[in-house]
């Protein structure tokens, strides 16, 4: 296993602290929590995070137009309840904390406590739960993927504005219900931590409906042309979003050269187009990845005037850009 690292046990630790010296604007606090260097005065704070591994997400959203916080567990591994309310304590303003948490059931159960212990302290805390992979058939357990960080956005922006915590928390609730997310994977991720692959995989195949934690995906085909790939993805994703205009993110799983995923866009236009879709706006890069998994995921939103702008305001984060 080849992967520049000092000490596999310190992986967490090191990636932080290197981020802190790249970036003035935030702060490693308890180890393994980011948090934004000047905290804001008043204003509902908003926090996610999760296992590491799927960089920038989420250290790398803490910034301005985004979150507030981020806590970071070791490689694919929840944070602890205690790390979580730590953050909410360090960013909590007296107007309230949103937490964002996509579903899988160690971060569900971690943030949920969290928010108990937060409650029981007198802080205000509501919860929104991201699912939006089809991949997974029944609603309620699909896994929380790239379209997280359309919510990180949005609900940045509605802190902005100065929106409450309840009218925060409704209003990303609602707009999650329409995200929809699908990926592939020519390779599986390598876990630095264990040395071991996700999953194993021959060089002539691809899997279709990968997790970003190395999950198998949905079928195990051979490797096909872009377009045949484009086509199958979006296909599914259609069959869910059924507005004519739409948002779209082409996210980058971590080892897939920007070249591809530009290529990967230009099919994409052409299979919505076909479809009778009308792309508004346009996300291509890595937002939320999976260690060095080679492939991509697709992600529709559909276009409303506020999300647009939201989507598209300031943020000082260097990693959220259209």
């Amino acid at each position: 296993m080849k992967k520049l690292v000092q000490d596999k046990q310190h992986f967490l630790k090191d990636m932080l602290e290197g981020m802190q010296y790249a970036n003035s604007d935030i702060e490693v606090i308890h180890d393994t929590i980011v948090v934004r260097q000047s905290k804001k005065q008043s204003g509902v704070a908003i926090v996610s995070g999760g296992g590491s591994g799927h960089e920038p997400a989420h250290a790398g959203y803490v910034a301005s137009g985004m979150l507030d916080a981020a806590v970071c567990g070791e490689v694919f591994t929840s944070p602890t309840p205690d790390k979580v309310l730590d953050a909410i304590k360090a960013v909590n303003t007296g107007d309230g904390v949103l937490l964002i948490v996509k579903n899988y059931a160690g971060d569900v159960m971690n943030f949920e406590m969290a928010q108990e212990m937060a409650q029981m302290e007198g802080i205000d805390v509501e919860t929104v739960i991201v699912r939006d992979d089809i991949a997974i058939e029944d609603v309620k357990q699909r896994r929380g993927v790239a379209g997280t960080v359309f919510a990180h956005k949005y609900a940045g922006y509605l802190a902005d504005q100065g929106e409450a915590l309840s009218t925060i928390q409704s209003k990303v609730a609602t707009f999650i219900e329409g995200i929809r997310s699908i990926g592939m994977a020519l390779t599986p991720p390598m876990v630095p931590t264990t040395g071991k692959y996700g999953f194993d995989i021959d060089e002539k195949d691809m899997e279709i409906g990968i997790g970003i934690h190395g999950e198998k995906g949905l079928k195990r085909i051979p490797v096909e042309p872009i377009q045949s790939i484009t086509d199958q993805l979006v296909e599914r994703l259609v069959e869910e979003v059924q507005d004519e205009e739409v948002i779209v993110m082409v996210n980058g799983m971590g080892a897939t050269p920007l070249s591809e995923l530009n290529i990967a866009t230009k099919y994409v236009a052409q299979s919505l187009q076909s479809q009778g879709k009308t792309v508004l706006s346009w996300f291509v890069g890595d937002y939320m990845t999976s260690l060095d998994m080679q492939g991509f995921s697709i992600t529709l939103v559909p276009y409303q005037e506020e999300i647009s702008k939201a989507l598209n305001a300031p943020t000082a984060s260097q990693y959220f850009a259209n």
